[in-house]
């Protein structure tokens, strides 16, 4: 594996180990993007939203919110663009029901020092399930969060949810993600009135 991209390798449960997608952060990002967990495919190809079948790469292009054409084998580029990449929870599966309570335990807490210390402009969420799980184990409330901007933020990011473009998530259509996109785009500080 060689030729893939920095993995992470963690510990699970003590005795598991496994590889996982390396977070691509840094100070001063304008938008981070927050996965509920990696694909397994993903983590096999060493790229976010590596499955072919996932429309986020296709609803990125689409919606203006970066100049250039991307794909995942270029997913490190976003950070050019003041884009990074992370995830609630760093286990990868091949389905979100492959995560259990212990992984949102322990992802929700690290997730929330990660946005505090890097402290995008926006954390967006990648469906109301991974915010609510976020809001659940790390801020220790219920809710049922809309789609869109989010009445809470983290430290001195804002928070916006768009609908997860999982291949599992088929109710929301290409041109719906796009838009939610371009509604994210204007919230960038460049953009924002």
């Amino acid at each position: 594996m060689s030729s893939q991209p920095e993995f992470m390798a963690r510990e699970f449960k003590a005795t598991e180990v496994w590889e996982t997608l390396p977070d691509y952060l840094q100070p001063g990002l304008d938008i981070v993007f927050i996965g509920l967990n990696p694909s397994s495919i993903s983590v096999r190809e060493g790229h976010y939203f590596a499955n072919p079948r996932n429309r986020f790469w296709t609803a990125l292009n689409g919606s203006g919110l970066v100049p250039v054409q991307l794909s995942p084998a270029l997913d490190k580029q976003l950070m050019d663009h003041g884009i990074g990449l992370t995830d609630l929870i760093k286990r990868p599966t091949s389905q979100a029901s492959g995560l259990n309570v212990s992984d949102y335990r322990e992802g929700a807490p690290i997730l929330k020092a990660k946005l505090l210390d890097y402290r995008p402009a926006i954390a967006c969420f990648h469906g109301m399930m991974c915010y609510r799980a976020y809001l659940k184990y790390a801020e220790g409330f219920k809710e049922k969060p809309n789609l869109g901007l989010q009445p809470h933020s983290i430290g001195q990011s804002r928070v916006f949810v768009v609908p997860n473009p999982s291949p599992a998530n088929a109710q929301y259509s290409l041109q719906v993600l796009v838009e939610w996109y371009q509604q994210l785009g204007k919230l960038r500080p460049d953009n924002a009135n």
